[in-house]
């Protein structure tokens, strides 16, 4: 990798997606802590940029489709973090660039040198993702809190609610009647109803939209990029989803949000509990296949008036 910034490199490996990102942020703030005389760089998807920017701590992004082949040239790397997974493959790839200092969970196939624990032990421990990756810092004796999560503000609350239907797999989606019948009761003079959404879920958000009664502009879905979506979530009044990136965003600017869990157990991936958000979830009905196509069986457990009143109650 060339660079003019003579600094030895702190490499990190987060090559995922948007809330993946976003639970890593208290380790990588503890990275930037522990390390003031080095350059952060972040080895992850370039699409995220906007948001490793709004991070604040993050010197570089290391654009990386390929968590198995890091491309790094120059100098080898003061320490490399693997804060992508567990191993052999991730590891590999960091230890390639023959760093000085490795730091990752303990995996006998990538070979020796790597300083962390057992991840089925720490898992154990710390049911939270968040905490997870901070459990691999302070057990080789950097200080990491998991509740240093909160990105800054860019501007102020207004009313809107923002409703996002989409999510990666099936499994995860809240039918389209449901979406529709909660933007519906939601949307009023103070509180226009947006919906948001990639560009492969414009046809999903139109649908919820025209069964809510909501004029096509409030589909936002295919038309905001991701720096826009961060400051939509960022100023909103309420984000109603599922477990999906948008969450993440609620959760990371203390947006009021109400996220409903299906085959993810919450307390491995939901908002904090401290903060103006309700994770709704059923355990004890049963969960299927988080890949699934279609809607899980405990996210389908989950009615209309469950949603609306945690939005009526995270809203207060």
């Amino acid at each position: 990798m060339t660079d003019d910034d003579p600094r030895p490199a702190v490499l990190a490996l987060r090559a995922l997606n948007i809330g993946d990102l976003l639970v890593a942020v208290p380790a990588l703030r503890t990275l930037r802590r522990a390390y003031p005389g080095h350059r952060l760089v972040l080895a992850t998807t370039a699409a995220l940029a906007p948001l490793v920017d709004r991070i604040e701590v993050v010197d570089q992004l290391l654009p990386t489709p390929d968590p198995t082949a890091v491309p790094w040239t120059g100098p080898a790397p003061d320490v490399v973090v693997n804060l992508h997974g567990t191993g052999p493959q991730s590891h590999r790839a960091l230890e390639a660039l023959d760093p000085r200092r490795r730091i990752g969970f303990r995996c006998p196939e990538a070979g020796p040198g790597w300083e962390g624990p057992d991840w089925d032990a720490v898992a154990g421990a710390h049911p939270h993702e968040r905490a997870r990756w901070c459990a691999l810092l302070q057990a080789v004796d950097i200080p990491a809190d998991p509740a240093d999560l909160r990105l800054p503000l860019p501007s102020e609350r207004t009313g809107r609610v923002l409703v996002h239907p989409g999510a990666a797999f099936g499994a995860k989606r809240w039918p389209v009647d449901r979406f529709a019948a909660v933007a519906a009761a939601l949307d009023g003079p103070d509180s226009p109803v947006l919906v948001t959404g990639s560009p492969g879920e414009r046809s999903l958000a139109e649908a919820v939209a025209q069964e809510a009664g909501l004029p096509a502009d409030r589909v936002l879905a295919g038309r905001t990029d991701l720096g826009e979506l961060c400051d939509l979530v960022a100023g909103a009044g309420l984000v109603v989803s599922g477990d999906t990136g948008i969450a993440h965003l609620a959760s990371a600017y203390g947006t009021p949000s109400v996220v409903l869990f299906g085959p993810v157990d919450p307390a491995q991936w939901g908002p904090p509990a401290d903060g103006p958000h309700v994770a709704l979830a059923h355990p004890t009905t049963r969960r299927g296949e988080r890949f699934a196509d279609e809607p899980d069986p405990a996210l389908l457990a989950i009615g209309v008036e469950e949603v609306l009143a945690a939005a009526d109650a995270v809203r207060r």
